[in-house]
C-alpha cells in the first residue's frame, strides 16, 4: 500500500487528536477515508492529514464544527469566516474585561452583592447610556451659571470609554460613574462650579484661580522655599494682589476634596490621559504660608 495511506491511528499519532475524534469526524463526512484495506479497517490519504491539521487549528480558534466543515469544502472562503468569527471574539474579549473588572473590582472593595449588581449595570451602559449618565452629573454641576468657559470644562470632564477597553478603563468606568451619582459629590462639584462663576461676576474675567494658585506655589514648592520664609510672604503677596485670600482658601478647600481629585484620576485612566498631579501639597505649602503672612501682620483681605 502507497506509504502516503494512514490508519486511523497514524493520523491519531500525527495529529494529537484521538482515535475516537478522527472516527466521530469521518462518520460526519469532515474527513474521508480514500480507501479501506481487505479486512474493512479505513485508510486515509495525505489529503487527510491537511485537512485534520486544518480542523484542528480552527477548533482550536473556536469554530464550530458546521463552519468547519464547509471551510474545508470550500464552501466558506477562510477569510470570511475568520473576519465573522473574530467580530464574535471581540464581542467576546468585551464581556470578559467587564467581568474581571465588576470582579476585581468587587474584590478589592469587599462589595456586597447589591454594590456588585450595581457595578455590573454601570459596566454594561451603553455609549449612549454612559453619555446621559455624565450628561445629568454635568448638567447639574453647571446648570444656571453665566459663564461661556463651562462648555469646554463640560467637554474636558467628559469620559471616552473606548469601544475596546481595557481592564482597569472599566474599573475606572465603574467607580466614576458611582462616583458622579453620588449627590454629596455633585454638591461639592456644585459649590466648585459656583465658586468659580461668581469670581468671573465679582472681578471679571481672568485666569482660572486654581490654575493660578498651582503655577504660583508649585515653583517655590519644588525649590524646598519654606512656607514660613519671607520668601513665601512674597508668593502669599502676589497671590493676593489677585484674588481675595477668603477666596483661595475657598477654592483650596474644594478643589482638594479627595473625592474631586478621583474623580479626574479616573477621568484620566479612562481616556488615556497622563495622571494628574496632586493639589494636596500645593493647598498645604499655601495654606502654611498664608497663616505665616498673617502671623507676621501681613494683610490678608482686600
Amino acid at each position: 500500500m502507497d506509504d502516503a495511506w494512514y490508519s486511523i491511528g497514524e493520523l491519531a499519532r500525527r495529529t494529537g487528536l484521538t482515535v475516537k475524534t478522527i472516527r466521530f469526524y469521518s462518520d460526519r463526512g469532515v474527513v474521508t477515508p480514500s480507501g479501506r484495506t481487505s479486512s474493512g479497517h479505513r485508510r486515509y490519504g495525505a489529503d487527510a492529514l491537511a485537512r485534520l491539521e486544518l480542523v484542528l487549528t480552527l477548533r482550536e480558534l473556536g469554530l464550530d464544527l458546521a463552519t468547519i466543515r464547509k471551510v474545508v469544502d470550500s464552501e466558506a472562503a477562510l477569510p470570511e469566516v475568520a473576519a465573522a468569527h473574530l467580530q464574535a471574539l471581540e464581542v467576546q474579549i468585551r464581556v470578559l474585561r467587564l467581568r474581571h473588572a465588576v470582579l476585581t473590582a468587587a474584590t478589592r472593595r469587599g462589595s456586597t452583592p447589591e454594590e456588585m449588581t450595581l457595578m455590573h449595570r454601570l459596566a454594561k451602559l451603553t455609549r449612549d447610556e454612559r453619555h446621559r449618565l455624565i450628561g445629568d452629573f454635568l448638567a447639574t454641576t453647571f446648570r444656571g451659571l453665566d459663564y461661556p468657559g463651562f462648555a469646554g470644562i463640560a467637554r474636558s470632564m467628559t469620559p471616552e470609554l473606548p469601544d475596546s477597553p481595557e481592564a482597569e478603563q472599566v474599573a475606572a468606568w465603574v467607580e466614576l460613574a458611582e462616583l458622579s451619582t453620588d449627590p454629596d459629590f455633585r454638591a461639592l462639584m456644585r459649590r466648585l462650579a459656583e465658586q468659580h462663576a461668581a469670581d468671573r461676576i465679582d472681578v471679571g474675567p481672568r485666569r482660572d484661580p486654581v490654575a493660578d494658585i498651582r503655577d504660583a506655589v508649585a515653583p517655590a514648592l519644588d525649590s524646598g522655599v519654606d512656607p514660613n520664609s519671607p520668601e513665601a510672604g512674597q508668593v502669599v503677596a502676589a497671590l493676593t494682589s489677585r484674588h481675595r485670600p477668603d477666596d483661595l482658601l475657598a477654592w483650596l478647600y474644594t478643589a482638594t476634596d479627595s473625592r474631586r481629585e478621583r474623580y479626574f484620576e479616573l477621568l484620566a485612566v479612562i481616556n488615556g490621559w497622563a495622571a494628574p498631579d496632586s493639589l494636596a501639597p500645593v493647598s498645604h505649602w499655601l495654606s502654611q504660608a498664608l497663616r505665616a503672612s498673617e502671623s507676621r501682620g501681613g494683610s490678608l483681605s482686600r
